[in-house]
């Protein structure tokens, strides 16, 4: 597959309410897209880099100059030859920068499984036509607009409910939200790397209320407090911005340092890594779901494909279009019965609305091959 052209153009979406975590509190999503075009296809993909690197080093500006400056000229070497198998080792040379490898490898396979006729859910391996929908739930200005929030999604329909925690605003909340609406919902935490081992005995507090799992509460590269961690609580430890490889997923259980692991495709450099992932997850006993980066459309159509596979067995963040967006870049995706369905069709599945790009567009630009 020869590419004739790379599209590099930044969107802005309002978001329907502020989003806040540890890092900090959004109100809007800029994203980068990345727009393949060849002689016979055209193929989509959303960089989830944010716009500032608090996340993960990446950040939405670098994501374009690697793109540009680095990447790109890498992948033309590659001549026709190229294929959605070969990006990885085409760009293995540029260290780092997984988000940005990641959008080109994806919409590389979008163009890729289009012209073949293949969806991406196909491509990957899943096995479910439906997928179930968690919600991530930020941090609220009090108690009561929390409780008011969580009702309003499991009125939706939603299966799981995740709190985003931090020092301060994690006990009380999570005592809230169990008391209110009872043992049987699914709840989990997300404290983004927000505490330290200093904290095991205070995060043993929340054991009590039956959590799914703790998600990263340390640093992403404590990967042995993690492991101390996990001895130390009876919650489970689920890591997130500490597996950016199947390596690191392989790590991680060997050391104890987790027993679930949130695999989010943009963060491990792609789709085909993140499948890698999956497998040695799966090998080990270990279940996998699907993280989210308040993706587009484009983003969602893919991480839904991905939540198909067998391993996949904890609902994600794979949560409709509606949570975040009142107008997306795609069709919406809407909530059956707490799921999200699989799209079918050729690539990602999804058409992006060429109107609604356009109204949503803040700059783009080209490089052509």
């Amino acid at each position: 597959m020869k590419i004739e052209n790379i599209e590099l153009r930044r969107v802005r979406l309002p978001l329907v309410s502020p989003f806040r975590t540890s890092f900090g509190s959004v109100s809007e999503r800029e994203a980068l897209l990345v727009h393949v075009t060849t002689a016979d296809s055209e193929g989509w993909a959303e960089c989830a880099a944010e716009a500032e690197p608090l996340y993960s080093s990446e950040f939405l500006d670098g994501c374009e100059l690697v793109i540009r400056d680095h990447l790109a000229p890498r992948l033309n070497a590659a001549g026709e030859r190229l294929t959605a198998e070969r990006v990885a080792p085409a760009l293995a040379a540029v260290k780092g920068h997984r988000m940005s490898k990641a959008a080109l490898e994806t919409a590389i396979l979008d163009a890729q499984l289009r012209t073949s006729g293949v969806s991406f859910g196909g491509y990957l391996g899943a096995v479910s036509d439906l997928v179930p929908a968690g919600v991530s739930v930020g941090i609220m200005d009090s108690i009561d607009r929390l409780l008011a929030a969580v009702e309003g999604y499991l009125d939706e329909g939603y299966l799981r409910i995740k709190l985003k925690i931090e020092p301060g605003w994690d006990l009380a909340p999570v005592r809230a939200v169990r008391e209110r609406f009872g043992p049987d919902v699914l709840l989990q935490v997300d404290a983004n790397t927000a505490y330290t081992l200093a904290d095991a005995r205070h995060l043993a507090r929340l054991d009590p209320f039956d959590l799914l799992l703790i998600e990263q509460p340390l640093a992403e590269d404590d990967m042995l407090g993690h492991a101390a961690l996990a001895t130390l609580i009876q919650t489970p430890v689920c890591l997130d911005e500490s597996i950016e490889s199947a390596r690191d997923a392989a790590a991680a259980i060997t050391f104890g340092a987790c027993s679930i692991i949130n695999v989010k495709p943009s963060r491990v450099g792609g789709y085909l890594e993140a499948r890698r992932i999956h497998d040695v997850a799966a090998a080990h006993g270990v279940p996998v779901w699907c993280g989210g980066m308040l993706e587009t459309g484009i983003g969602r159509a893919a991480n839904v494909a991905l939540a198909g596979l067998p391993n996949f067995v904890l609902p994600g963040d794979t949560s409709a279009s509606s949570r975040y967006y009142a107008q997306d870049l795609t069709k919406p995706f809407v909530l059956e019965d707490g799921h999200l369905r699989v799209p079918t069709g050729p690539g990602i599945g999804v058409e992006v609305l060429p109107d609604v790009l356009h109204d949503l567009t803040v700059s783009s630009s080209d490089i052509r091959f």
